[in-house]
């Protein structure tokens, strides 16, 4: 077995209320940034003890849909890299 990080990022679905982006991103604008858009997002760095990169996603991916993740309002991401 090989250990992987895998990293969940995890945001609100595009039109899902997100009050915390809104308002850093009246913040930022205040200060001078001018933004198209902006979204918080939670990460998580797992590691995962796997035969294989893709049993590691596939792990990670259900925990993700499991836990980690409400598919109703949010999108997420994994990526996967082995440990050195």
């Amino acid at each position: 077995m090989t250990v992987y990080t895998a990293t969940v990022t995890v945001r609100l679905k595009r039109g899902v209320l997100d009050p915390e982006a809104e308002t850093t991103q009246r913040s930022l604008e205040r200060l001078g940034f001018e933004l198209e858009d902006l979204r918080s997002a939670d990460v998580f760095e797992l590691d995962i003890d796997a035969a294989s990169a893709d049993e590691a996603t596939d792990r990670a991916d259900e925990m993700a849909e499991r836990l980690l993740a409400n598919p109703t309002i949010h999108d997420y991401d994994v990526e996967v890299d082995q440990v050195e």
